[in-house]
């Protein structure tokens, strides 16, 4: 990985490699990769060792935008089980770092948001796989966060009407 890099750090979305610098932690000097994520503006040092088992990964290629669409226009899945059995479930889909298991979570909660109010909870868990998914995009379609907003939200909605007809 070297500088200009653009990234997908799980859990906090993609950014770009943007130093590398030598720092000493309880007396020990460590590499680490200064990353620059645009979507709340951080800047986070990742320890050069530790890079895969962190799950970084680059971000994806444009052909796979294609597959992305598909998952958001998809029949919603339906979830099971109690709440904390879900809410766990999903956070692992998100630690994952796959962007298709990132974009079905925000396609699921963003569906049952336009269907009913949903909790608190379920609302972070929204906004956080949205945040992931839109920061990656953003650099993918080399567009701006309210521009990708808009396209991942259309084509969340593009065949929402078809989970409301399986319920029936």
């Amino acid at each position: 990985m070297e500088i200009g890099n653009k990234i997908v750090y799980p859990m906090h979305g993609a950014g770009e490699v943007v130093g590398i610098e030598e720092k000493e932690v309880g007396g020990v000097k460590q590499s680490y990769y200064i990353l620059s994520l645009p979507m709340g503006n951080l800047k986070l040092m990742l320890p050069v060792d530790k890079i895969e088992e962190i799950g970084i990964r680059e971000i994806i290629d444009k052909a796979k935008v294609h597959e992305v669409a598909e998952v958001l226009e998809a029949r919603s899945e339906r979830s099971f089980g109690s709440w904390n059995r879900r809410y766990h479930a999903t956070l692992d889909r998100l630690k994952s770092g796959d962007i298709l298991e990132v974009a079905a979570v925000a396609r699921n909660i963003s569906r049952q948001n336009l269907k009913r109010k949903i909790s608190s909870g379920e609302r972070r868990l929204m906004e956080l796989a949205r945040q992931i998914l839109i920061s990656e995009l953003v650099y993918v379609l080399d567009k701006p966060s309210e521009e990708v907003s808009k396209w991942v939200d259309e084509h969340i909605e593009r065949r929402a009407d078809d989970d409301e007809e399986e319920e029936e």
